[in-house]
């Protein structure tokens, strides 16, 4: 039973991805984004039971990633397309392919660089990067927004964080033992997260949600782009 408790909570993750598309489906953007977010708190506790366990194996690895792709990757991509791409065409569809596409390289890539790259994460995680449509659209729905009102700037903020998935811009694991984080940076990202906080006061929960995964995705960029103009980062 131990070695089956974090695979447990793995298979949860795709169990709250498909509970997603399902929702979504069905027109139900709420809970189409409800549930990528609890598959986010079950992506978190699968690692950490394995760890406390002692039961950290190659096969759990596998389909972490198996489950990430579905998840936060092929969910998302549907409940963007569903809520508000479809009305770009071509255009619209591309964004979400892209963004579904963008998820398996940077699961790919992250498979095989573990032994690389150490103290921060290359690009931005696939959980954050589907968690930015899921708040978004949670946050949009409940206020009545309608993303297509606004030209072109959905499709492209989703192709935006798609790149960032499989980017080079170093995003901090938190850990104190990795990348530098800057005052500057810090500093920024209060700012947009108080905005964003401010703006969206009408849905405090989603706009705090909105404003933890959108602000780190900024932070990175930010942080990255000073770690270059001092010369700490390649």
């Amino acid at each position: 039973m131990r070695r089956a408790l974090p695979n447990i909570c793995t298979a949860a993750n795709l169990f709250f991805g498909m509970c997603s598309i399902l929702s979504t489906y069905e027109g139900d953007y709420f809970f189409g984004s409800i549930f990528i977010l609890l598959a986010l708190v079950a992506d978190g506790l699968d690692g950490r039971v394995a760890r406390a366990l002692g039961v950290a194996s190659e096969f759990g690895k596998e389909m972490d990633s198996l489950c990430d792709l579905g998840s936060f990757g092929i969910a998302p991509a549907f409940l963007a397309y569903s809520f508000c791409l479809h009305d770009f065409g071509t255009f619209g569809k591309a964004a979400a392919i892209i963004f579904a596409l963008c998820g398996m390289w940077r699961l790919a890539r992250f498979n095989v660089s573990t032994s690389v790259v150490h103290g921060y994460f290359m690009g931005l995680a696939i959980p954050a990067g589907g968690c930015i449509v899921a708040t978004t659209t949670f946050l949009f729905s409940g206020l009545g927004i309608q993303p297509e009102n606004f030209g072109n700037v959905y499709p492209i903020t989703m192709i935006v964080v798609a790149y960032l998935m499989v980017s080079h811009v170093h995003y901090p694991d938190f850990k104190g033992d990795g990348e530098k984080i800057y005052l500057a940076s810090k500093i920024a990202a209060a700012v947009i997260f108080a905005a964003i906080v401010f703006f969206t006061r009408s849905m405090p929960v989603a706009g705090v949600l909105t404003a933890i995964f959108s602000t780190y995705a900024i932070f990175g960029i930010i942080n990255s782009l000073l770690s270059l103009m001092t010369g700490e980062q390649d």
